[in-house]
This record gives C-alpha cells, structure tokens and sequence, in this order.
C-alpha cells in the first residue's frame, strides 16, 4: 500500500520539498504507526531541508516530528497504547522516524501520547517539538522556581506560547514580548503578566522598569541572534539565558555575563535523559489536561509543504504553522 508522502532527495530550498506516493512504514518491534491528520512545521526542519544543520539525515528522506492523528497498528512489545487511540507525535524522540509530512509515520511508541478529546488534530500537530522545547529550556536548563521573574523572547510563536503557559503554570511572573498588536494579544490571552513589543525603541528598559529594578531571572531565548546582549543588560544576578533558537552570529562581550554572575545556556532535544523527557512529557499532559491552549497561525494542504516554509522564513508567526493531511 502506498501513501502520499513529502520527499527530499537533495538538500536545498523550498522547491526540493516533492510530493511523492510511497509506501506506507510497518512498525517494528516497539514501534506504532499513527494515521496523520496534521503535521506541525518547524524553523528546524527547514534548516534541515536547506542542509545547513549539525545532524542531516541519509537521502532521501521525509521531514517532519510533530504530528496528531490515531493509531492505526501496534508492533510488538508495545503495551498502553492501541489501535484506534488519539494520539500526537514527538517524533524528535524516537530513534527511527520516518517522516510525519506524510499520510502514517511508525516511530517509537514511546514518542507517541494520547491526545484529549477537547484538542483538534491540527492542535495536536503543535505540541511535540516546540512543546518538549519550551519545557527543556524552562524546567531543565533554567530550572525556574516559584514567583521568578521569567521573560519569554518570541512569545507568541510555537515554543513561546507553550512556554508562556508553561511557566505561569509553574508559578513564575511571566514576562512576553511579540512583534505586532495581534501578537501581543495572544501572549497575553496565554497568561503572561506583561507583554512588550520587541520591535519598539526601549522596549529592554521598559522590562526592566517593569521587575523595579530587580531584572529577569530566566529568559527564554528564541532569536540570540538579535537579542543576547540585550537580555544581558536585562538579567538579574546569577540570572539564566536559555538559547533556544538563533538564526546567525553576533558579536558578543563575554564581561557582559561577569558583573551579575549570569549564565548563558544553550538546549537541545537531543540531548535530554529519558528522566528529563519523561518530566516534560508529563508537564504538557497534565497542561493539556488544565486546558493549556496550542495556537494555531496558519494550515497549508500536505502538498503544499514548499509554501509553508517559505512562509515562516519570509514572517513572524503568531502561533504554529501546520500542514493538513487528508486521506481519500
């Protein structure tokens, strides 16, 4: 049985992301294969696509981590979970992934959790890889506490508007910052106490004025190409920069982080333990189960994955960018 699927067979731009029939994957042992009805798309994957990332994969092959759908065959050893379940994707887990811009993905069964009925699958399709990334930076890196001042850069994309939820419900005072009034809007409808603009003149001081001068304790960094040394200015003593996204380099002054002891923290997915996955694992279900929300900016039909990441290449998004994935 063959399935329509999006294949790369050569690194490059947009146009190498190819609509293709193939077959659909079996599980294997430990593995489950999820009918798709969304994909989520990520700044990531397009890096990948573009082959400017550390770790590329063998061509060709099909993108994409994050999808929602419902399981449609179990392999062997696979207990918790059946046929028929709702369940998302974070495929970024599993050790063999093939690809959920597609119509079936089969990856680990450990990368697959079920889904509340209150959630659509295009919400679904949001949680994974952003998800796994606002909790790694937030709780593992940055090991926030109660009533920390905690600033969220790029607040309203996909890591951002999980972070902010995430962060307020681990009692922190939750600071925001977006780039238009639509974007401010959603921020604060998630929760965040405070919300800035961060293509306004002043905005850094405006944050500050905002904690009375005692500064930000944690930043969720999304753009440390642009931002790093502003959020130095920003931090407070022994404060924490978790860089989760940059897109180039910047110059830098390393005595910036001396005067308040700060601490610049890079994350991976990559590199989380199977105990840290778990807590952020849990995290999001019990937030998904609280009603934590899963924005959605924007949907492209599965054969039009080339648009979507133009799209988020050429824009700020307000929320995640999702394929539709139809079956007929």
């Amino acid at each position: 049985m063959n399935m329509q699927a999006i294949v790369v067979t050569k690194f490059g731009d947009e146009t190498v992301l190819e609509p293709q029939s193939i077959p659909v994957p079996d599980p294997q042992r430990g593995e489950v294969r999820v009918k798709l009805f969304a994909a989520g798309v990520n700044p990531v994957e397009s890096y990948i696509r573009a082959g400017d990332y550390p770790r590329l994969p063998a061509l060709p092959y099909t993108p994409g981590t994050d999808g929602a759908g419902i399981i449609d065959a179990v392999g062997e050893d696979v207990g918790g979970i059946d046929a028929g379940d709702r369940v998302f994707v974070a495929a970024s887990l599993a050790k063999r992934n093939t690809g959920t811009y597609a119509q079936y993905v089969a990856c680990d069964a450990a990368a697959v959790q079920k889904l509340p009925d209150s959630l659509l699958f295009e919400q679904g399709a949001g949680i994974g890889t952003p998800g796994l990334a606002a909790g790694d930076a937030l709780f593992v890196r940055a090991d926030i506490k109660p009533g920390e001042i905690v600033l969220v850069h790029g607040a309203s994309g996909g890591v951002g508007t999980l972070a902010v939820q995430l962060a307020r419900r681990r009692g922190a005072i939750v600071f925001g910052t977006a780039g238009d009034s639509e974007g401010k809007a959603l921020v604060s409808r998630l929760g965040a106490h405070r919300v800035f603009n961060h293509r306004e003149e002043g905005y850094a001081d405006d944050i500050i004025d905002a904690t009375n001068g005692r500064g930000i304790d944690a930043v969720v960094e999304t753009n440390a190409h642009i931002n790093l040394m502003k959020d130095l200015t920003m931090i407070s003593k022994r404060g924490r920069i978790v860089v989760v996204g940059s897109r180039g380099v910047i110059e830098f002054d390393p005595r910036a982080t001396m005067a308040k002891d700060a601490a610049i923290l890079g994350m991976g997915i990559a590199n989380m333990s199977e105990r840290e996955t778990a807590a952020v694992m849990h995290a999001l279900a019990a937030g998904l189960e609280s009603g934590m929300e899963i924005a959605i900016d924007q949907t492209f039909p599965l054969d039009e994955a080339a648009a979507a990441h133009r799209s988020i290449g050429q824009r700020g998004k307000n929320g995640k960018t999702i394929l539709e994935i139809t079956h007929g």
